[in-house]
């Protein structure tokens, strides 16, 4: 592939902030509890049932559904729209003697029991990433954010990660990994980096510089698609959307409401102030970094680096203040209530600390940590 300049990428803008939401779930053995390699079964029943079948798709593993939403205005459509379709996949999932689980890891599945989807995009990139890709048994929450102007995408994203510590701090759910305690809040977070072009984003000022950039990446063999950028946040040029893909997999609704309030408001708030002419905060790429490692590892206990001064403050400490300074977006965008519920999220304790406590209650039994994973999507559902 050759290119005389660089290739361009139209943004295609969106006239209003909508969102959109990607929920990855793993399927679970109703009595051994480890993961069932069933979503080619478990898709073909759930998308004859389902109103829209393009709600449901498949993913890497045949261990994985992912359930979208389409395009929402609010985050109380988009939820409602996610348990809508569960309402219908779940039922199906129990003809089929599975459980569908919201973890950002599985806490003792092996890698060499899952088999691969079908498909030659997924064979070519297990051929290429080796024993890395063979080990991506994580699960995530994408969160897509309209944007209504090309030029503003990239300080927008730049500045969206001075705040990628809260998001990963608030959805930690990976804490035990092949039966093992790894001492991190997120090992989901370091696993998935492991793939090339996965991991944090370059900070570019300008869209021509990310043109520039997925030039070389095409012209060079490192991608075949733009969708092969698989950044912690990037630009979905073809809808029109920042994607936010921070976040573990999540399990409860209430978690899932207010995190996906929180992407909501974070950009729109940014874009917002781009657009009045502010310069939007930015810091090096080394406190990116460490921040992500940081909330990675020590989950709400984390203490962060806020600014390119290197000032430091405990998360959960400045993410009481940024939820105060985010109320006036939340009012505007009709969630007020859902971005309140995020200081929820300390006080019951993320899904990683919840998990941690079951095995401790339970002698460390893991297969009781799977079945409370599974209890609270469950539980979610019977409101």
């Amino acid at each position: 592939m050759c290119f005389a300049g660089a290739v361009r990428i139209d943004f295609k803008p969106s006239a209003e902030p909508t969102l959109g939401v990607e929920w990855e779930l793993a399927l679970v053995d109703r009595g051994s509890r480890d993961l069932a390699n069933a979503a080619s079964e478990l898709l073909g029943a759930a998308q004859a049932r389902l109103p829209d079948p393009g709600q449901l798709h498949k993913e890497l593993l045949r261990n994985t559904i992912e359930v979208v939403t389409g395009v929402c205005h609010t985050v109380g459509e988009a939820v409602e729209e996610l348990r809508r379709a569960l309402e219908v996949v779940v039922p199906v999932a129990d003809e089929l003697g599975v459980d569908l689980y919201g973890g950002g890891t599985h806490p003792f599945a092996s890698w060499t029991a899952q088999q691969l989807t079908e498909g030659h995009r997924y064979e070519e990139l297990i051929n290429r990433t080796q024993w890395w890709g063979r080990q991506m048994l994580i699960w995530g929450v994408h969160v897509h954010v309209g944007l209504p102007e090309q030029s503003r995408v990239m300080p927008v994203l730049s500045s969206l990660l001075n705040h990628y510590p809260h998001l990963q701090a608030l959805s930690a759910s990976s804490p035990i990994w092949a039966g093992v305690d790894t001492g991190y809040a997120s090992n989901r977070a370091l696993m998935f980096q492991q793939l090339p072009t996965a991991g944090l984003p370059f900070q570019f000022q300008t869209w021509a510089e990310f043109e520039s950039f997925a030039s070389d990446q095409l012209r060079t063999g490192v991608i075949d698609d733009l969708s092969e950028i698989r950044w912690d946040v990037r630009p979905a040029a073809h809808l029109g959307t920042l994607e936010n893909r921070v976040c573990d997999g999540i399990s409860s609704f209430d978690d899932l409401a207010a995190i996906v309030a929180l992407c909501h408001c974070l950009v729109v708030d940014l874009d917002t102030r781009a657009a009045a002419g502010e310069r939007l905060p930015t810091m090096p790429p080394w406190h990116v970094q460490e921040n992500k490692w940081r909330a990675a590892r020590y989950g709400l206990d984390a203490i962060v680096i806020l600014d390119a001064e290197g000032d430091e403050r405990l998360v959960t400490d400045d993410l009481a203040d940024l939820l105060v300074r985010l109320e006036p977006t939340a009012e505007r965008l009709g969630c007020a209530a859902e971005l309140a519920s995020v200081a929820d999220i300390p006080r019951r304790g993320a899904s990683y600390q919840r998990q941690r406590a079951v095995a401790e209650e339970s002698s460390g039994d893991l297969v009781a940590v799977v079945d409370s994973v599974v209890t609270e999507l469950r539980d979610g559902l019977g409101r």
